[in-house]
Parts: structure tokens; C-alpha cells; sequence
């Protein structure tokens, strides 16, 4: 693509690219902004990453990659993505210049609480769209069970006991972890919580990408 009008002005993609830090060079950093609004886009037209994929002439995984900010697009394949839509590449640079930021801090008050009857959850942040992790405070009264059906889901989890104890289950492992001790795993693995104590315990945990 040239990045020069015929007048040899630089053209109106070089322009929008240069402002994002989006060009045909790998090595250019990557534009957290890209993959979240593609993502929304994406969502807000009812497409599956393999639909956009499909229409646009790409793999699936690269709209993932580009999605999860693990890839910068040039703006060649950006503007090739986009005809999935379509788009124009003005549009959609407009839409990312004008997207609001989002909050950085959180008080105490602005942690979303969930609560299954058992086992709480404090959350930073809501909705998690667009996000790649989800950080939660959780606590476990004493007989709170993740359930007998262990879970499993696509993501990869780890978390740090602050107080009490809590028996986690992996697969055939199996360890209760007291104040100080951390676990981490691929939650494909059927997993399971239990408080078997007769004290709450509470744990601070991370899962990417967010599991709920």
C-alpha cells in the first residue's frame, strides 16, 4: 500500500495508522485500543471470530491474536479485517479516538459483589468486555464447596490464601493451603474449592481470560 497521495502528501490510511502507531513494520508497538474495539465491533455485529474471519479472508486466530492484543495489525490488514463489516479504516479510528477511558482505580464500594449463597466474590471491575483477566476477592465460609462436579473451563487461574484454609483439587492432585499459599493451573483441568475448616478463609485470585 502506498503510504503517499499522488500529490506525495502522505495518504489519509498513513495518516490514521501513524496516529494509532499502527504501520506495516512488526516491530512497531502494539495499540491496546485496536483489539478492544475490533471486539466490540465484532460483538456488536453478532459475529463469531470465525464468522468476521470468514467474510474479511483471514484465519480465526489472527482476529483472536489481533483481539487479544497479542498481534499489531498493519494497516494493510487492519483495512483487510474491516471489509468483513465493512468499515472504513476513518471510522473506525474515529471510534477509537473517541472511546472513553476506562477507570483505573476502584473503591471498596466499586467492587461488583457476587454471591452464590456460599462462597462470595468481590470483582474489579464490570463488565469485564474487552478484558483479558479477572481479579477477584473471594471468600470461603466453613463447608463452602465449589460443588462435587469439579469445573473446567478455557483459562489458566492462580490465587494467594490470605487467611484460613482451603483444600484445592486439580485433576488427581489434591492440597490444602493455608495463609501464604498460592496455586496456580490450566483450568482445563477439572478443578474443585473446599473449606473443610472451621474458619473462613479468603484468597486473592487472577483468571485469564475471565471465566464469568
Amino acid at each position: 500500500m502506498d503510504e503517499t497521495s499522488p500529490g506525495g502528501s502522505p495518504s489519509e490510511e498513513h495518516r490514521l495508522g501513524t496516529m494509532l502507531n499502527i504501520s506495516n513494520d512488526p516491530a512497531q508497538p502494539e495499540t491496546p485500543f485496536v483489539g478492544m474495539r475490533l471486539r466490540d465491533l465484532r460483538q456488536a455485529h453478532g459475529l463469531s471470530q470465525r464468522e468476521l474471519a470468514r467474510r474479511c479472508g483471514v484465519t480465526n486466530g489472527m482476529i483472536s491474536l489481533i483481539e487479544q492484543n497479542k498481534s499489531s495489525p498493519s494497516v494493510a490488514l487492519l483495512k483487510k479485517v474491516l471489509s468483513g463489516f465493512p468499515m472504513s479504516l476513518a471510522a473506525f479510528f474515529a471510534g477509537v479516538a473517541d472511546a472513553p477511558s476506562k477507570p483505573v482505580f476502584f473503591a471498596a464500594s466499586q467492587l461488583k459483589v457476587m454471591d452464590n449463597g456460599r462462597i462470595r466474590f468481590r470483582q474489579i471491575g464490570s463488565p469485564l468486555d474487552g478484558q483479558s483477566m479477572q481479579i477477584m476477592n473471594e471468600t470461603y465460609p466453613p463447608g463452602a464447596d465449589t460443588g462435587e462436579t469439579m469445573l473446567s473451563h478455557e483459562a489458566e487461574e492462580g490465587g494467594y490464601v490470605i487467611r484460613g484454609r482451603i483444600e484445592v483439587t486439580v485433576g488427581s492432585e489434591s492440597a490444602v493451603l493455608g495463609p501464604g499459599d498460592a496455586y496456580y493451573f490450566d483450568s482445563r483441568r477439572p478443578h474443585r474449592f473446599r473449606n473443610l475448616g472451621d474458619e473462613t478463609c479468603e484468597l486473592v485470585s487472577a483468571c485469564s481470560p475471565p471465566s464469568f
